[in-house]
């Protein structure tokens, strides 16, 4: 990894006015000598001047959602991110040469926003959702994913400024249906091909649990990926989860048996997969009862058609239940 340069320096290196630009931050208004105000970028509150800029002091403010700080700060809160990947993106955008190798993180200084307490365990909930989120991108079509699905799930293509332009983002909440951020898929091959926020606790969350949970049915089913839960859903079984990753924590464990009776896994059909299945599988049998969805060697749920999910899940004592 390159060098980091001194926060310090770089805030100096780099100013508000060029950022602001770069974020295409329009409709500020000139409200005295350096300072400016506007609808705030980072939440999408109604306030037409909570959002306050003073470039002599190189700070920002906003009075609605409470984030605040320099250009840094600036940076982190509209990329979802810390401030060492806020520093790396500043450096890359203006061409800032390190200065040595990353300072520790002083306590304040770990928050995803300025205004933000907890760790990066238990991050709070956004206090915005993405705009303008096109749901009948071609790629989803190309995924077999249907407009309802895409719809139902908020999946879709942005195209706004931030850390997932220009990818597909996928809603994920916690348990109680509240958001929690997003993932973006690369639609061109550039790496990494699903891009989530630093830190981001993908260990203590299941995507789609509280829609499944929702349904009140004994009965859960298991998948790995995001597409694969689209499509699993898509095939009428609405009581699906995802673990973003073939990865299984005492959280996620926590989460499936407080709340079912059943779990039944359809990972992937590769080594990887079984090895997963059978470990999770041994560690649920305390606390629920279990069954395998074996899928053939190397396939996934999401290259599956409807019908080939369902004779899969069926046969394996799933039950079906229409959205």
């Amino acid at each position: 990894m390159a060098a980091w340069g001194e926060f310090a320096a770089l805030k100096r290196a780099v100013r508000l006015a060029p950022v602001l630009e770069r974020y295409r931050i329009g409709g500020l208004r000139r409200s005295g000598k350096d300072q400016y105000r506007g609808r705030c970028p980072i939440h999408p509150g109604d306030g037409q001047d909570a959002f306050q800029v003073n470039l002599a002091k190189q700070v920002f403010h906003c009075f609605s959602c409470g984030a605040g700080g320099t250009v840094l700060d600036f940076v982190a809160a509209m990329e979802r991110c810390g401030l060492r990947e806020a520093a790396l993106q500043l450096r890359n955008w203006f061409g800032v040469p390190a200065c040595g190798p990353p300072p520790a993180l002083r306590p304040a200084e770990s928050r995803q926003l300025v205004t933000e307490k907890g760790g990066e365990s238990s991050p709070p909930p956004l206090g915005f959702a993405l705009r303008g989120i096109d749901h009948w991108h071609p790629y989803l079509k190309a995924r077999s994913i249907e407009e309802p699905t895409a719809v139902t799930f908020g999946v879709g293509f942005y195209a706004g400024p931030g850390l997932l332009q220009g990818r597909l983002v996928i809603p994920i909440h916690n348990e109680a249906g509240q958001l929690m951020g997003y993932c973006g898929r690369s639609l061109d091959g550039s790496q990494p091909r699903y891009k989530f926020a630093a830190g981001f606790p993908k260990s203590r969350v299941l995507f789609n649990l509280h829609r499944a949970a929702a349904r009140r049915e004994p009965a859960v089913i298991v998948v790995e990926g995001f597409f694969d839960c689209l499509k699993v859903h898509q095939a009428g079984f609405c009581s699906v989860v995802a673990l973003m990753g073939a990865a299984w924590s005492g959280r996620q464990q926590e989460l499936l048996t407080s709340r079912f009776q059943q779990v039944i896994l359809m990972l992937d059909g590769d080594e990887a997969g079984r090895r997963a299945s059978a470990a999770i599988a041994t560690r649920l049998m305390a606390g629920c009862s279990v069954r395998a969805a074996e899928l053939a060697a190397d396939t996934q749920p999401d290259q599956l058609p409807a019908e080939a999910i369902q004779a899969v899940l069926v046969g394996k004592g799933g039950s079906r239940t229409e959205s």
